[in-house]
């Protein structure tokens, strides 16, 4: 499967910004969708991960509460809405997806996905 993220784009400190993510696959939903970002000279870090059927959501504890992700497995897409949001935030947001046979398996590790598409570059100014 192939991967797509797009949208992001500058910010100021506590604005908001809608981050998608498009997959080549017409079956999203035998896959469980991952986002992670990597600022410069940084490691690459877990912001969220959706179930293949959005039934699960879970977040990195830096963004929780201002992070949502959501998924449109009809149109292959999923979407990464940002709030509040910080300098820090500033990185290239991939996505990633892991294909699963249960609802339940969700991931945070970044080795545990196969597929990534291209980033997005989101930058927050102060």
């Amino acid at each position: 499967v192939q991967l797509q993220a797009f949208g992001g784009g500058l910010v100021q400190t506590g604005g908001s910004l809608s981050v998608s993510c498009a997959a080549s696959t017409r079956t999203l939903n035998n896959y469980a969708v991952g986002w992670f970002r990597q600022a410069p000279g940084k490691e690459r870090e877990f912001v969220g991960t959706v179930s293949k059927f959005s039934r699960i959501t879970y977040y990195a504890d830096s963004v929780k509460g201002r992070f949502t992700i959501s998924r449109d497995n009809s149109k292959n897409t999923v979407n990464l809405q940002m709030t509040s949001l910080k300098p820090e935030d500033t990185a290239v947001y991939l996505c990633a997806a892991l294909p699963v046979s249960s609802e339940r398996s969700v991931r945070t590790d970044k080795e545990a996905y196969p597929y990534w598409g291209q980033g997005t570059l989101v930058t927050v100014s102060s």
